[in-house]
């Protein structure tokens, strides 16, 4: 059992006095996982060059070039991804299969292991210099988890996290009967730049989920946001329920 954590433990630090921690939301809606990637891709690579750039301007004394912090909204056509230590036998579809599901299949450069994104599923990709706000990945994993969990609060779910397991979880009170992951996560970070992110169940078809062993944990459910409630909620809504959390935990202003 683990309780949701304190606003004061999750803040960032006192930035440094050229950290930028204004972050640029871009909403592209329903987009495919490729160009969605390789667009994360462009953006860590931009900002790794300006930390190039100022590394070497130290040893002349200029001022360094602030760097930019991104934030990508957006929901995928049905989508399997398997991290770095994922195993390929927790997809449980062939490629005819995949086929006939509508579904594609990708092996990506991020932490974790297999998950799914699919319509109705709100995908948030922060592309964020963590040296502008804390350079922690364990940071950073919690607060992306705390704003997900305020979010939930906001509809009247008691959501948390469980010891050991990234994301966020419904019923993970120590005992509870029925542990059901609501959030996944898993993130890269390079010279303290992330890349990917959190996929949140807003009103997801979660029969895609039984094509996979979610986040390779065999022995607990996947609910959405909708299935909770009992009634339908647009991605769009929570999205936008959920960008002031955010902001507030990363000390930052949304443009």
């Amino acid at each position: 059992m683990v309780p949701a954590a304190p606003l004061a433990a999750l803040r960032a630090d006192d930035a440094q006095p050229f950290a930028n921690r204004t972050v640029e939301v871009r909403r592209l809606g329903l987009v495919d996982y490729v160009p969605t990637w390789e667009l994360q891709e462009e953006l860590m690579a931009a900002t790794l060059a300006i930390k190039t750039q100022n590394r070497a301007a130290e040893t002349t004394g200029a001022l360094p070039q602030p760097t930019p912090n991104y934030l990508l909204l957006c929901e995928h056509p049905h989508t399997y991804t398997l991290g770095k230590s994922g195993k390929p036998e927790h997809l449980l579809l062939n490629d005819e299969a995949l086929t006939e599901h509508h579904a594609s299949f990708h092996r990506i450069n991020r932490g974790g292991d297999i998950t799914y994104h699919g319509p109705g599923q709100l995908v948030g990709y922060p592309i964020l210099d963590l040296d502008n706000f804390r350079p922690d990945i364990h940071w950073y994993l919690r607060v992306l988890e705390e704003a997900v969990i305020r979010t939930l609060a906001g509809y009247g779910l008691n959501a948390g996290r469980i010891a050991g397991l990234t994301g966020v979880w419904l019923g993970w009170e120590e005992g509870a009967a029925n542990p059901r992951k609501i959030c996944a996560l898993g993130v890269k970070c390079s010279r303290w730049v992330t890349l990917h992110g959190f996929a949140l169940n807003v009103a997801p078809d979660l029969s895609y989920f039984g094509h996979i062993v979610p986040c390779g944990i065999p022995d607990k459910a996947v609910t959405s946001l909708a299935q909770e409630l009992g009634r339908a909620v647009a991605v769009a809504e929570v999205q936008e329920r959920l960008l002031p959390h955010l902001a507030e935990l990363l000390g930052s202003r949304l443009i």
